[in-house]
């Protein structure tokens, strides 16, 4: 098929980075944003993405929907994208790029075939693409991901791994607890040694080593996320307790970003400017604090 029409659900930060990628190759985007926020509506403004306003409209105008949202919303979207098919009668290809357990995955894509659409699983891995940069890896398994692979003819980084359904979210789950829930670990560490008056202390047993320094570096990043990652490591969990491994590891990464979230430092965009290292372990201490009490 000759794609000429993408809808994507959502226009958050990796999916208007998507959306404006396919933009600048001539792609018409697409995105539905009744009941969105401004930041949202701002952000798929600024990519050149179609407001289409709901899923039906979406569903009517793309030969193919990308889903790039929260895990906990992915099955909810998918029913919704399986409803409007059956509404309008098309039948567009359905990407699910959610950070999602495999057995997530082959329950959505179960349904989507069975309402007759082609379904291609999908684990996208590093940051929201930008132009010239081969930051996003685009990991694609199923039977037929013909549809999707075309868009590497418009920018996207797009690696087919498997024919089965659950390769690429698998992939996507070992490879995010290499990164994130490590990012969570050493949150976790350093709050500790923050309440235990210890950071010079640790700091100065670091010493100048590669991860410490870059875990120093890249952890005020991580705040505007948590809420976020909550559902991805509960993801990752489940995919470990299926193999027959502890999910407790990944299901204390997410109570690790629950804490975080549940402070101020869990309303910040990636608009906003990003907090001290310092400042960020403080605010966590004291509201890891409460729960002593």
């Amino acid at each position: 098929m000759t794609v000429h029409a993408v809808g994507i659900i959502s226009a958050g930060d990796m999916g208007a980075a998507i959306g404006s990628m396919l933009t600048r190759s001539g792609l018409d985007i697409i995105t539905p944003l009744d009941g969105r926020t401004n930041l949202t509506h701002s952000r798929a403004e600024e990519s050149g993405m179609r407001d289409v306003r709901n899923v039906r409209a979406l569903v009517l105008e793309a030969d193919i929907v990308l889903s790039v949202l929260v895990p906990s919303q992915a099955e909810f979207i998918a029913d919704s994208v399986i409803e409007a098919m059956g509404v309008t009668g098309r039948r567009p290809t359905f990407v699910e790029c959610n950070a999602i357990a495999p057995q997530t995955a082959r329950r959505i894509g179960a349904r989507v075939t069975a309402a007759g659409a082609i379904f291609i699983d999908a684990g996208i891995i590093g940051t929201p693409p930008k132009p010239g940069g081969h930051s996003t890896r685009f990991h694609c398994s199923g039977a037929d991901v013909s549809a999707f692979e075309e868009l590497a003819e418009h920018g996207l980084d797009i690696h087919p791994i498997g024919l089965n359904i659950g390769q690429a979210s698998g992939l996507k789950m070992v490879y995010a607890a290499t990164t994130k829930a490590t990012y969570a670990l050493w949150t976790e560490l350093l709050v500790a040694a923050r309440a235990l008056d210890l950071d010079d202390a640790l700091k100065a047993e670091l010493g100048e080593g590669v991860i410490a320094q870059k875990m120093f570096r890249e952890l005020p990043d991580t705040p505007r996320r948590a809420r976020r990652w909550i559902g991805e490591m509960e993801e990752i969990a489940l995919t470990f307790q299926e193999l027959g491994l502890t999910p407790k590891i990944l299901e204390g990464a997410a109570d690790m970003f629950r804490l975080e979230s549940d402070t101020p430092l869990g309303d910040l965009t990636s608009r906003d400017p990003r907090p001290e290292l310092t400042q960020m372990l403080e605010i966590i201490a004291s509201k890891a604090s409460e729960r002593r009490t």
